[in-house]
């Protein structure tokens, strides 16, 4: 009887789960739709009433996106001054959805990520994960990964989609 040789075990490929960056922490949207007067337009008096007497505390540690999805023109201060008050409570503010919002933050994560150990390597990038990984940090990560790896590839290191491979030269 061969003995049966688990060769994905012993392959010099290092993965990346990008899972592992997920930050953990609650997801508010702030929808400024609800500050506008009859959906339509805001109005600065009452906005700054509501700031001054909203509960803050109920965004400490979260993770927010402001956005408006009503159809009406809001001032950019409106944003600002939204975000003055977040900026004490919320780990993050970003403009934009939610979508948006971990797009950020998975993009300050692979910013800030460590690549020593995948100088000259062969990278997989693990493609399924338990949480939503935005396509936007598989293409950030790849961009920043390509001019240092050995090659680069997709999926599963018994599967993977071959995504880049650097020219031997001689």
């Amino acid at each position: 009887m061969e003995e049966i040789i688990n060769r994905v075990a012993k392959s010099s490929l290092q993965t990346i789960d990008l899972e592992n960056l997920y930050p953990q922490g609650k997801r508010i949207l702030y929808d400024l739709k609800e500050n506008l007067f009859q959906g339509l337009v805001l109005r600065e008096k009452e906005f700054r009433e509501f700031l001054k007497n909203h509960d803050w505390t109920q965004y400490k540690d979260a993770y927010v996106a402001i956005t408006c999805s009503a159809d009406a023109i809001v001032p950019t201060w409106a944003y600002m001054l939204l975000a003055v008050h977040l900026a004490p409570y919320a780990q993050k503010i970003v403009f934009g959805d939610l979508q948006a919002l971990e797009s950020e933050l998975f993009r300050e994560k692979i910013e800030n990520l460590d690549l020593t150990p995948y100088h000259n390597a062969k990278v997989v990038v693990k493609g399924c994960s338990k949480v939503e990984v935005p396509t936007s940090a598989y293409v950030e990560l790849s961009a920043k990964l390509q001019p240092i790896v050995q090659s680069l590839m997709f999926g599963e290191p018994c599967s993977t989609v071959p995504l880049y491979k650097k020219a031997k030269h001689g």
